[in-house]
């Protein structure tokens, strides 16, 4: 009901937010003698906030249609290398003759499979996780569909379909794939890899990166992860989980819609998002154009979101925020228990943020000691001073001081794969 509840007051708030979009037009157009008084600009600049905060936020663009190599611009092409029911693989293929010309050596650039998290928000939420790695990487994304637009006849989707959609693009991509983790996947990911490493995979990750990730939430626990430890599974199942309505492509399907998550996220620090509202309106009305374009791409982008299926969203709450199982050694993945063990030749690097209230210091760490058989060389840690859990992928400190060293350790990782063993039976 709440899903058909919150569907009818936006259609009920339609004809208001198209009047106050004509509004807002009126009181800023040239026409109008009261435009550049102070009344007109906060009336414009009042109605401005009430359409922006009543409409509803599409899946973002990418918008990147060119990186730069060596101070050349290199066209780049978004497309789909993969298409499953509910993800599809990206390639952010760049133009090869522009990269050719550009770079200074022959040798091909580090592929990277940057696994977008499946948590609330679009995959492009990493757009400057992606872009800083573009110049010098080939990049492909994890692009996750919204629930409510997948038919009930594509089936379901949890945890172990998850797992298996990181095996299959990793496949897809082929032999010295890097993978980077960013927040919620790190556990899928580094289960992914346990199983390729298990299996003798010839297309088992050449490296993993894994960013602010529940890998142990029992360790420095952050609010999200007390309250999902606090209340029961059937606390979860009971008010979480709710039924998309027609006319969506999923109607009847069972999910976690994006909007119970945008909620959660926004009450967690409600007192910010009032003061950048308030702020919002008081640049509009002083005619800042700059810092109130800034505020509309950053809402835009935070207030887009995606549902999740219930299947998958109760399975991540009990697995890795209530019985910690890959943290315990419990972990099953299709009736087989995931062993971190077998990850032998797969290199690790972590990282963390200071001041992350999301994965608390020490929760992406535990990774490594998970892999007890991975050589202590291949391991690398890295806690970033000074930045939250958005600025461990996104911001000037991302593109400063942690991506250079990812970069680092993907390069140094090319490296030792050249001399990885491509099957168990070569190890052996």
């Amino acid at each position: 009901m709440l899903y058909s509840a919150y569907e009818l007051a936006y259609s009920a708030f339609t004809p208001a937010r198209i009047a106050a979009g004509v509004g807002a037009k009126f009181w800023r157009s040239p026409l109008n003698p009261a435009a550049d008084s102070w009344f007109g600009r906060s009336a414009a600049a009042a109605l401005d906030v009430f359409e922006n905060a009543t409409r509803r936020y599409p899946k973002p663009e990418w918008g990147l249609d060119s990186t730069f190599v060596n101070d050349v611009e290199i066209p780049v092409m978004i497309e789909p290398a993969l298409k499953k029911d509910f993800c599809t693989l990206l390639h952010f293929e760049r133009d090869a003759d522009a990269l050719k010309k550009a770079k200074k050596s022959n040798d091909p650039d580090p592929t990277v499979l940057i696994v977008a998290p499946l948590s609330g928000h679009y995959a492009t939420l990493l757009r400057g996780t992606v872009e800083a790695m573009l110049p010098d990487h080939d990049v492909y994304v994890t692009d996750w569909t919204d629930a409510r637009h997948v038919p009930l006849t594509a089936g379901r989707f949890d945890l172990n379909d998850y797992i298996d959609y990181l095996i299959e693009f990793i496949q897809t991509i082929g032999p010295s794939t890097h993978t980077m983790a960013v927040c919620q996947p790190g556990p899928a990911l580094l289960s992914a890899a346990a199983i390729m490493a298990e299996e003798g995979d010839v297309c088992r990750p050449a490296s993993m990166t894994i960013m602010g990730s529940p890998i142990d939430t029992r360790r420095s626990p952050t609010v999200p992860n007390k309250l999902s430890e606090e209340r029961p599974y059937e606390w979860f199942e009971q008010n979480m989980i709710y039924t998309v309505p027609a006319p969506y492509a999923g109607v009847m399907r069972r999910v976690y819609p994006g909007f119970v998550q945008l909620a959660s996220f926004m009450s967690m620090n409600s007192d910010r998002h009032m003061t950048a509202q308030y702020d919002y309106f008081q640049h509009l009305v002083e005619g800042d154009g700059d810092n109130a374009e800034k505020h509309r791409k950053f809402y835009d982008e935070y207030l887009s979101v995606l549902d999740m299926t219930e299947e998958f969203y109760l399975q991540t709450i009990h697995e890795v925020f209530q019985k910690h199982a890959l943290a315990k050694g419990t972990a099953v993945h299709r009736g087989r228990l995931i062993n971190p063990q077998a990850i032998t030749d797969i290199p690790l690097m972590t990282v963390e943020g200071e001041k992350d209230d999301i994965s608390g210091i020490g929760q992406t760490q535990a990774a490594h000691d998970l892999c007890t058989n991975l050589p202590d060389a291949m391991k690398t840690d890295y806690i970033q001073p000074s930045v939250g859990h958005y600025g461990v992928f996104n911001g000037s400190r991302w593109r400063n001081e942690i991506q250079p060293r990812v970069a680092k350790f993907i390069s140094d990782a090319s490296v030792a794969f050249a001399k990885r063993p491509k099957s168990k039976a070569a190890a052996e």
